[in-house]
């Protein structure tokens, strides 16, 4: 069910990052099986539930790994790292917030993404997850405003670094705890591939 919001005609987008190389994992993390799809999916499918339209961010040679109907947003290479994507979609759609997900946290599930929509508070830069062991907000698991992306636009011109972790930390942002913080376990390698199904063996 789509959480309805009266105070604001903002519509809220879902976005799963799944344009990078995966150089450590050594093959593209978007297309592992965790779930019995591939995990891009995956969190396609769990973002269709809550978002007004969800999209996949990924670079131009992966177009035709997409099946017919799955809304995209192609890479615009006018940024470095996971900007590249989330300013790719804000390019196309400067209106709306977005909802990001990378496609490498396998145990995120709806009842965070529930929680985290819930607790959004839209006068901030954006509304983002951080563990409780680092305190740091998860750009890649949060909600950007259009106006923080605007800054964020802004503040690439002239930062040294592409990094929306150090963006985030110098600027308005609300903090979100999950109730358990696994959920946000980055999958980057095999041995994380293995503690994740370790886990999922467990549940």
């Amino acid at each position: 069910m789509k959480i309805q919001d009266g105070n604001s005609q903002v519509k809220l987008y879902g976005l799963v990052l799944s344009g990078g190389k995966s150089t450590r994992m050594g093959q593209d993390k978007g297309v592992i099986e965790y779930h019995g799809l591939p995990q891009r999916m995956h969190v396609y499918n769990l973002l269709s539930k809550v978002c007004d339209k969800t999209f996949l961010s990924i670079r131009k040679e992966q177009e035709s790994e997409i099946s017919e109907g799955i809304s995209t947003v192609i890479d615009r290479d006018e940024y470095k790292g996971p900007f590249n994507g989330l300013l790719s979609a804000n390019y196309a759609y400067p209106k709306v917030a977005w909802l990001v997900l990378a496609c490498d946290l396998p145990l995120i599930d709806l009842k965070a993404i529930n929680q985290l929509i819930a607790a959004r508070d839209k006068e901030n830069n954006a509304t983002a997850f951080a563990t409780r062991k680092s305190g740091l907000p998860e750009p890649l698991a949060a909600i950007w405003e259009p106006h923080g992306l605007a800054h964020a636009i802004d503040y690439l011109e002239h930062a040294t670094s592409s990094c929306p972790r150090k963006f985030l930390i110098n600027s308005a942002v609300k903090l979100v705890f999950p109730k358990d913080d696994t959920v946000l376990m980055n999958a980057n390698s095999e041995e994380d591939y293995r503690e994740v199904l370790s886990k999922l063996e467990s549940i």
